[in-house]
């Protein structure tokens, strides 16, 4: 698909190619006058729409100067109302001929939907009872040469939607809502961290290693160095190194890179917040996970009773924790912890229908997560915590006492969508050393999404780590769960998109 075919879908108009040319000749024809709106470097504003309606009992026949984009325009002869969008919201312009003057009104009559512009005048309510600026004065900001769609309902191609985010927002009030509501959720997830002695660090994006999660990463390449380097695709280790270092509660919201699969769960960069605490364990990330969506939800939407594809969801307090032993045999009827090999493990997993993927060992563990992944996960609404993962798909975590082939992780299922995963991280350095081996032999099998040995991070926890527990959020996840949105580039300014000569 060409540009111009995607302008043309975008405007909706079989006369687009006409349009751009009037819009651009009038350009011109301010450019020949003096009046090149693109000179313009400053207004002053004193007020915003939001605000003039929220006050108008104390603003009427008050003077206000405000700008914005003229949404619609409503021609009447020797008056005319514009609707003027700013980034609070829309209010009402009237202007008239006796106000501006023959010249300037007709210059007025000119402007284009899309236009920018910065208006001086009064407020007062019209005989409808619509709360409006009775312009005074009125300058061209910013000339738009292109159309926007006329109506939202128009710009029903979500593809072109996150191609031309810009035009998405301006014609799209909830849109702007969305990502009002993500950079909220942001600020309460610092504000709630902070509020408990927790300090947001920054850690390298670039990396001689991939390592703190399975996954395959992006790799570029350091010109200087003649080094090839990995963009993370976790921040966990270098924030457990700052755990040694005696920095007890750290975590950084950052961007991640993974070089895998799109759909509407995925995005090759995402964001998430990483969170650690020393002479913590899992269960009091799960504490602080639960406390976190919650006053997430109380805060910023002022209810537990959220919608979230499809689904009633309940956020109140009190989350059911379930090892994934126990989910399985709820949802399956395989009872693992009866079975003691690897052999009848693979051949129970069998009998459903799951099947262990070439490059998995084949353990008892690996067939606990794959029935668990491909048969149990879709029947996770409610929000539940799924804890004691097996070791072999647990690089990081620490063993449970009771019964060494599981571990003290979990995640949070809502909506059969993970939404974060912690640890009671392992900080024996010689198990440790034992599990990175392990991930380098599923590599070398041909895993590219297994670990890497990571010596620097061994050497650390030689020093000793105390004992730690660490908690991963996804908070796209979360602002999808927030916002009743079915895709992750819903959620995302800018999400990545194949080029359209691809």
């Amino acid at each position: 698909m060409s540009s111009e075919t995607e302008r043309d879908l975008l405007a909706g108009n079989e006369d687009y190619t006409e349009v751009v040319k009037v819009r651009r000749e009038k350009l011109a024809e301010l450019v020949s006058q003096g009046m090149d709106p693109f000179k313009e470097t400053k207004f002053v504003r004193t007020h915003d729409s939001a605000g003039i309606i929220a006050n108008f009992e104390a603003l009427e026949n008050t003077d206000v100067c405000i700008a914005g984009r003229l949404m619609s325009k409503r021609d009447m002869g020797k008056a005319s109302f514009s609707d003027l969008q700013d980034h609070t919201g829309k209010i009402q312009l009237y202007a008239k001929i006796d106000e501006l003057g023959a010249e300037g009104y007709e210059r007025f009559k000119k402007y284009d939907i899309g236009d920018i512009v910065g208006v001086k005048g009064f407020v007062f309510k019209t005989r409808r009872g619509e709360i409006s600026i009775h312009v005074k004065e009125v300058k061209l900001l910013s000339k738009s040469l292109l159309p926007l769609p006329e109506k939202f309902h128009g710009l029903t191609n979500t593809d072109l939607r996150y191609r031309q985010r810009y035009v998405d927002l301006i014609v799209n009030p909830q849109v702007k809502e969305t990502f009002k509501l993500r950079s909220a959720f942001i600020k309460h997830v610092r504000d709630y961290l902070d509020g408990r002695g927790y300090m947001e660090v920054e850690t390298p994006v670039l990396n001689t290693i991939s390592g703190g999660a399975t996954a395959r990463p992006f790799i570029t390449h350091h010109n200087t160095l003649d080094l090839d380097m990995y963009m993370r695709i976790a921040t966990e280790l270098p924030l457990k190194r700052l755990i040694v270092g005696g920095l007890d509660r750290v975590y950084e919201v950052g961007r991640i890179f993974r070089n895998e699969g799109m759909d509407t769960k995925h995005n090759p960069e995402f964001t998430t917040v990483e969170l650690y605490e020393a002479y913590a364990d899992f269960n009091d990330m799960m504490d602080l996970f639960e406390g976190l969506l919650t006053t997430a939800a109380e805060k910023l939407l002022g209810t537990y009773q959220i919608k979230w594809q499809g689904y009633d969801i309940d956020l109140t307090p009190g989350w059911p924790r379930m090892p994934m032993h126990e989910a399985v045999k709820k949802y399956t009827g395989i009872d693992f912890m009866a079975i003691n090999s690897d052999e009848e493990a693979i051949s129970a997993a069998k009998s459903i229908g799951v099947e262990l993927p070439e490059t998995a060992d084949k353990t008892w563990g690996n067939a606990l997560y794959e029935v668990f992944d491909q048969k149990v996960e879709e029947q996770l609404i409610q929000p539940t915590f799924i804890t004691m993962h097996p070791v072999d798909v647990s690089p990081l975590a620490k063993r449970y006492a009771k019964d060494p082939r599981l571990t003290e992780r979990f995640e949070l299922f809502i909506c059969h969508s993970e939404m974060g995963n912690a640890f009671s991280e392992l900080n024996d350095p010689i198990d440790q050393r034992q599990r990175f081996m392990k991930q380098v032999e599923l590599r070398e099998k041909g895993d590219d999404e297994a670990g890497m040995m990571d010596e620097d991070f061994l050497n650390a926890l030689e020093y000793g780590m105390p004992p730690t527990g660490g908690l991963g959020i996804g908070i796209d996840r979360c602002v999808m769960m927030l916002t009743n949105s079915d895709s992750i580039r819903e959620v995302i300014l800018f999400p990545t998109m194949k080029p359209l000569d691809k």
